[in-house]
């Protein structure tokens, strides 16, 4: 290898490192944001739907987190339309603002016993921003890695963009216990849940930082420099990999569809079950971010086996497991025990999860 060779062969291996922290970073922050409703959901939902039954305002404190799914779609055409116009840096950088404001405002937002139902629109356009925000951070930051990464090291530099969404969760749940944990209890519902939403803004300052420092895709530069960018490259992959494209939709909706009982709806069902918030909070921490520090050893499962096979004995596992773990909650009476269990399911929630966000960047395939 010759110098020159050597060099460049450093530089790509150190922007590789750099793209994966900063978009593994970033994902966490943004998904931090988006989360922390989640785990507050038993708070925020007599202050912005209030009624008579318990039940109907935690139900529909979780269809305003549901709606923001139904948002992100149209999030992930924007920002990656934008990535490929202006550039991966830009659209990242634009995720990361739209979301740290949004989580900021919803700290702010007075609720339904101050302004009436006004308090309760807000929070759901406020939701709505936080979803079409998220819907391009995934797309975005994977598509940023993998085309710094080398074609050997995709899987496991893209596992970032996993770990630092999943480790957002666990970063959310540990920020909700600690702030429950030193919070008066009464104090909780009138200001002690705004706390988690305004810390938001000092992590939105730090990623923004270390994201502006981050030199642009190398292939979205050539493509600029060559004249050569897809007008709709949406629509070009449609028109060329329908298939394709329909498979890895459908891979995502699979995966987030399970994935997300784990990281936001285990938490509120263990509180209904009886456990403490802010013990739930704790355990839902912890056994997240344990299950994420497999994230890297997936990925590279991934380079040296491919993504099919792990795809594949990861939901049929998911599959196997499913059930049980619901059984073995719902009859479980401490948290070490949940906790065992919960981790289990997260250990493997991940199998399904990495795998896939190298596929995501289908629209490679037309460039």
């Amino acid at each position: 290898m010759t110098t020159a060779q050597h060099s460049e062969k450093t530089i790509s291996l150190r922007s590789a490192r750099r793209a994966s922290l900063a978009g593994g970073v970033g994902t966490l922050i943004e998904y931090y944001d988006f989360s922390v409703y989640g785990f507050l959901t038993l708070t925020i939902g007599p202050l912005f739907f209030p009624s008579d039954n318990p039940t109907v305002s935690t139900l529909s404190a979780l269809a305003v987190f549901a709606s923001s799914y139904l948002i992100r779609p149209l999030g992930g055409w924007f920002f990656s339309r934008l990535g490929d116009r202006r550039g991966r840096r830009t659209a990242l950088v634009a995720t990361i603002v739209m979301m740290g404001v949004a989580c900021g405002v919803m700290g702010l937002l007075p609720t339904y016993g101050q302004i009436g139902v006004a308090g309760t629109i807000a929070i759901i356009v406020v939701r709505l921003a936080q979803g079409f925000a998220a819907g391009g951070e995934i797309g975005g930051a994977a598509t940023y890695i993998a085309e710094l990464a080398s074609p050997g090291k995709r899987g496991f530099y893209g596992s970032t963009v996993s770990m630092g969404s999943t480790l957002g969760f666990a970063v959310a749940a540990g920020v909700v216990g600690l702030v429950r944990l030193l919070v008066p209890a009464d104090q909780m519902a009138t200001w002690g849940w705004r706390i988690p939403f305004l810390l938001s803004l000092v992590l939105t300052v730090v990623c923004l930082q270390a994201r502006l420092r981050v030199e642009e895709s190398p292939q979205f530069q050539e493509l600029k420099e060559k004249a050569a960018i897809v007008r709709s490259p949406m629509l070009a992959a449609l028109r060329s990999h329908p298939l394709s494209v329909a498979r890895v939709a459908g891979l995502a909706i699979a995966f987030n569809g399970t994935g997300y009982f784990g990281v936001a709806y285990f938490a509120i069902f263990l509180q209904e079950e009886g456990f403490s918030a802010t013990g739930v909070a704790w355990t839902s921490a912890l056994c997240i971010a344990l299950a994420t520090l497999t994230y890297p050893w997936t990925g590279k499962l991934t380079d040296r086996y491919d993504r099919k096979p792990i795809l594949l004995a990861s939901n049929i596992i998911f599959a196997v497991i499913a059930w049980p773990v619901f059984a073995l909650l719902i009859a479980a009476t401490n948290l070490w025990a949940v906790g065992v269990v919960y981790l289990v399911f997260m250990f493997f929630t991940e199998w399904a999860q990495v795998p896939t966000w190298p596929l995501v960047r289908c629209r490679r395939a037309i460039g």
